[in-house]
This record gives structure tokens, C-alpha cells and sequence, in this order.
């Protein structure tokens, strides 16, 4: 098993040269703090936070204040509070939102704005295809994490019938369909579509029971895909359950309890509680809990946005442009991205839970 990850050397750290001046500049978290799937926007913002307070305890002439919006994960409520963001002169860069209903539902009011926003999870791949210069993805995309799935689950668990059960959001409903095609017959005969908010999964499960497969992929997040998996367990599922970032969170392990054992992940996300010096510093801004999913990603976007910031950048333009051409290593990755707002390069990790933790397996794609 894996217990420690290098930092990569030139890994760009928010602290910089401790000699930047700036002042009156702002950047925003935008992303859920409350709702169903709260943990993984909370996960993000400890990581921003970190970030903000390692650069001004750093650069006593450059204080950069965090200002944070709640979108509850919700693609409802998000373009309102977007929209009351984009209105706050002072914020000239943001991370978020997390989710890619909330994020295809707000794109359009950053753009408008020319305000830079980098997500560190969102990973529906249309996003990239709505024409936005001031959208950026800090990992890889579903069209990478659905196939590095499949592949996961044929190749390393040995799976030659997979049952895939998909949400009804953005996210898990693009993630569904790369998986699915990557899977191709292995696939075909058992599929199913579950809501977000379902508490009672017995039609799924007596599906999955019927068909026997060796695996269970579920495209969603940990809200209800710990419920399901629960269920099928109770019902007798022996079988894998294969489930991506949206339900990789200790909050999976605590909804599932038990049932959890048979769970494996796979994530664009680099393992922050691997990452000795990060990790422990971490625990300084989330009361002492372990990173999660996506802390290590809020934590190195926090960094470009503010290394802009100390290169002497005080307005949106200008930040947007930064990002635009930035082209350097950060804790998580290489960071340079295309014309669209990908990244040039992406990698997908796997996970399984042992003995009541989420470990790390490797690199999976």
C-alpha cells in the first residue's frame, strides 16, 4: 500500500517570494458549504483556505481576502448567488463551482463578466464546449475518468458483467455514457437510472440481483450512492461497487457503514493525505480532518490565482489572461491548458476502501 507521495520540485507554492504588494483584491469560493453532497465542496474550500492563509502570512503587503458563496451543489440555486458574486467589483478570481449542473448553469454569467473561475472537480466534458475563455478544469474530464473506469473494472477487478446505474445529473449522466461506451457488451444488458434525493432503491437493487453481475457502476455522487450500496448488500449483492469521485468521501463510508467494504473509486484527484507537509497543514483549516477529495486541486487553483495576483494583476482581464497562458507545476500536476480550458494532460487514480479507510491503489490511466 502506498502511505506517502512525492511533492513534485517545482511545485509553485502560495507563500511565492513573500514580496508581493497588492491591495483591495478578492478572491471567491463559489460552491456548496450546505446540501446533500456538502463534503465535497467543504473538502475544496479547506484547500482554498489554506492557500489564502499560507500566501498572507507569507506577503505582509499583499493581503487577498476570501470571499464565500454557497450554492448548496444546487443548479437551481447557483445562478442567483453567481450572480451576486459577478456583481462584487473587488472579486477578481474564482474557484468553483464544484459541480457540473451548477457549473453549466453559471458558465454563461462569468463569461459575461470576464471573471476567471478554475474548477477543481467539475468533469462533464461539454462544459469545455460552450465557447467560455473564462471557464478552466483543474483535472481530467469524464471522457478520460469513463473510460480509465472501465478499465479498472474489467482489468483489475476481473468484472465481465458490470450493471451501470446512473443519476440524473449532468455529471453522472456524462460520466455514464463514457463509461458505458467503454465498456460496450459487458454492459449492454444491465442499466439503470436512479434520482437524485431517492432514499428507497429496491427496484434497482432487484434488477442488479437478477442480472448477477460481478460490478456495480454507479455514476452519481455519495448522497445516494450509499444508500444503494447499502441496500444491495442487505439484499445479498456479493459483487464489486465501483463508484467515481462524486461518491469518493469518508461521508460515502459513514451514509454505507458496513457495506462500504466492497466499494472502490476512481478520481482525476491526486491523493492529498499522501502528501506529508500538505496534509498536515490542512488539518490546521478543516478541524483536524484528513484532505479530501479535491483539496489538494482547490488548494494548487488558489495558488495560480494568487501568483497572478503577486505578478502585480489587479483586475479580471487581466487574471483571465494569467490563467490563460499559466504553464506550471503545482502539488497535484502539471498545470497548462488548451484553447477550451482543459488541461493538457490528465491522469485518473484508483482507490478501495480497506478496513473502514479509503486507500490509494495507483494510477489507473
Amino acid at each position: 500500500m502506498v502511505s506517502q507521495l512525492p511533492v513534485p520540485p517545482n511545485a509553485a507554492s502560495p507563500a511565492g517570494s513573500g514580496n508581493a504588494t497588492c491591495s483591495g483584491v478578492t478572491i471567491a469560493y463559489a460552491g456548496a458549504e450546505t446540501g446533500p453532497n456538502a463534503q465535497l465542496g467543504i473538502n475544496i474550500l479547506n484547500g482554498v483556505q489554506l492557500a489564502i492563509n499560507e500566501h498572507n502570512q507569507a506577503n505582509k503587503n499583499c493581503q487577498v481576502a476570501l470571499k464565500k458563496f454557497d450554492t448548496e451543489g444546487d443548479p437551481g440555486k447557483a445562478p442567483g448567488v453567481v450572480t451576486q458574486l459577478v456583481s462584487e467589483s473587488d472579486i477578481i478570481g474564482v474557484i468553483g463551482l464544484p459541480f457540473s449542473g451548477e457549473s453549466k448553469a453559471t458558465g454563461g454569467t462569468f463569461q459575461q463578466a470576464n471573471l476567471v473561475h478554475i474548477t477543481p472537480s467539475a468533469t462533464n466534458p461539454a462544459l469545455t464546449k460552450n465557447g467560455w475563455s473564462t471557464f478552466f478544469r483543474a483535472l481530467g474530464n469524464d471522457a478520460v475518468q469513463g473510460p480509465a473506469a472501465a478499465k479498472f473494472i474489467v482489468d483489475k477487478l476481473k468484472a465481465n458483467k458490470v450493471c451501470v446505474v446512473q443519476d440524473d445529473s449532468d455529471y453522472g449522466i456524462g460520466l455514464a455514457t463514457a463509461a458505458n461506451q467503454a465498456l460496450g457488451d459487458k454492459a449492454k444488458d444491465c442499466q439503470d437510472k436512479v434520482t437524485t434525493g431517492q432514499k428507497d432503491f429496491s427496484a434497482t437493487v432487484s434488477k442488479i440481483m437478477n442480472a448477477k453481475p460481478d460490478a456495480v457502476f454507479y455514476s452519481g455522487y455519495y448522497a445516494e450512492g450509499a444508500p444503494l450500496d447499502q441496500q444491495l448488500v442487505n439484499k445479498g449483492f456479493t459483487g464489486k461497487f465501483v463508484a467515481p469521485d462524486g461518491v469518493k468521501d469518508d461521508k460515502f463510508l459513514q451514509l454505507a457503514g458496513d457495506a462500504s467494504g466492497n466499494a472502490y473509486f476512481t478520481c482525476p484527484c491526486v491523493p492529498g493525505e499522501l502528501l506529508q507537509k500538505f496534509s498536515d497543514a490542512y488539518k490546521g483549516v478543516s478541524g483536524g480532518q484528513a484532505p479530501g477529495t479535491y483539496s489538494l486541486e482547490g488548494y494548487d487553483a488558489t495558488t495560480i490565482l494568487l501568483k497572478g495576483i503577486d505578478s502585480g494583476i489587479k483586475d479580471r482581464a487581466g487574471l483571465t489572461n494569467y490563467v490563460k497562458n499559466y504553464d506550471g507545476d503545482g502539488f497535484s500536476k502539471h498545470f497548462k491548458w488548451d484553447a477550451t480550458g482543459e488541461l493538457a494532460t490528465s491522469t485518473v487514480y484508483g482507490y478501495k476502501v480497506d478496513h473502514g479507510k479509503i486507500v490509494y491503489v495507483g494510477t489507473i490511466s
